[in-house]
């Protein structure tokens, strides 16, 4: 990996790039995750935990690294403080899909046939909007090059507004996942539907913190 010393020199995103991509990596493996739990295969599962909880930590170590070296006679381009918002914010989605995984390993819970529709939408939407953030922390470079204006800072701020769109969109799936699952509640134990409210209240705060994220490089960008 490359020091924190190299990667503020190449670009002072390269860090918060270089941590994004593990977070991501924690996300991508959600898919995973649900798919070993629909087939019941509960022995991959807990690999796939084990993975996850890997890379949060890696990712956590590239957080704290960030925050001890963040140079601070370094001239930047945006407030300290905003970088480091960011960061937390990245950050805290790795958390999330830590807790995700570990969820899962409570107790031996089966997907319930009548959402597994609506929960792989849920799903997906969630990665998406998590996508769309990345993509705009992947669009900062861009943006220093072109003094945050000009037909990239407008770039940004669509993309911005289509993650708010994602959000909201997943918003409401999650809602209809909720209503299905008081619904189904008579058909599992009262542990098993806490742990699926858990599941989808955890996942949807993906989405959630990605909009955040949109939002907080927005702020950034009018501050310009």
């Amino acid at each position: 990996m490359m020091t924190l010393l190299n990667l503020f020199g190449r670009s002072p995103f390269a860090p918060l790039e270089s941590h994004m991509e593990k977070v991501s990596e924690c996300v991508y493996m959600l898919t995973d995750l649900f798919d070993a739990l629909q087939s019941k295969d509960y022995d991959l599962l807990e690999k796939i935990v084990q993975k996850i909880r890997e890379l949060e930590h890696e990712a956590d170590l590239i957080k704290n690294d960030i925050r001890n070296h963040l140079p601070k006679t370094l001239f930047l381009p945006v407030n300290r403080g905003n970088l480091l918002e960011i960061l937390t914010l990245q950050d805290s989605i790795a958390d999330r899909a830590e807790d995700i995984a570990v969820i899962t390993t409570f107790k031996r819970i089966e997907m319930i046939d009548s959402l597994k529709e609506d929960f792989r939408e849920f799903l997906a939407k969630n990665i998406e909007t998590f996508n769309g953030a990345r993509s705009i922390i992947n669009e900062l470079q861009e943006l220093l090059e072109t003094s945050f204006s000009g037909v990239e800072a407008e770039k940004v701020r669509n993309m911005v507004a289509e993650v708010a769109r994602q959000e909201h969109e997943t918003d409401i799936i999650q809602h209809k996942l909720i209503k299905g699952l008081i619904m189904a509640e008579n058909k599992m134990t009262y542990t098993t539907f806490y742990l699926w409210q858990k599941i989808f209240e955890t996942l949807g705060s993906i989405s959630n913190l990605a909009e955040n994220l949109a939002d907080r490089i927005r702020m950034t960008l009018e501050l310009k």
